[in-house]
């Protein structure tokens, strides 16, 4: 690789970001991630950047549940609710699902048993295991991360 390559990519790699190629965002809005993971998860970019720190420690699951739970808090429809309610539970909460979350057996049980009439608050406890999980424990190494650190970054348009 030529000298050259090698700074073209640099300039590239500090003007996109790492994981979506879109523009970086600005220092200051990457920079009020740290105020909270509420605070990051306001920003679609921080979404990204976190979902693709969480995919590096093969725990994405994590985000996508929750991100999952937001929008089937939005569903207005009982047979949209049930389809939906189906698909989180087989993707995320059964035993078997290939994206299973790190739950308690009794939470999982009980959204087992609300399967039959699945309501909209459903999946709130296992959410709030979910968020506190990733508040406490991933949200801290991610703003560790390389990924973070990358994104602070300055950007050099030249």
């Amino acid at each position: 690789i030529s000298s050259s390559s090698s700074k073209e990519k640099l300039r590239v790699s500090r003007l996109f970001c790492c994981f979506c190629r879109a523009p970086k965002p600005p220092i200051d809005e990457v920079v009020s991630w740290r105020q909270s993971l509420k605070k990051l998860q306001e920003s679609k970019t921080g979404q990204l950047a976190f979902r693709e720190f969480l995919r590096t420690e093969y725990s994405e699951e994590n985000i996508l549940f929750w991100l999952a739970c937001e929008e089937y808090k939005t569903i207005t429809t009982s047979n949209e609710i049930a389809i939906a309610a189906k698909r989180i539970y087989a993707e995320f909460v059964h035993v078997d699902a290939p994206r299973q979350i790190n739950i308690d057996c009794g939470t999982r049980q009980e959204i087992t048993n609300s399967m039959s009439q699945p309501t909209l608050s459903c999946f709130d406890k296992a959410q709030r295991l979910i968020y506190k999980l990733m508040k406490k424990d991933c949200y801290p190494r991610f703003l560790k991360s390389e990924i973070y650190q990358g994104l602070l970054e300055p950007s050099e348009a030249r």
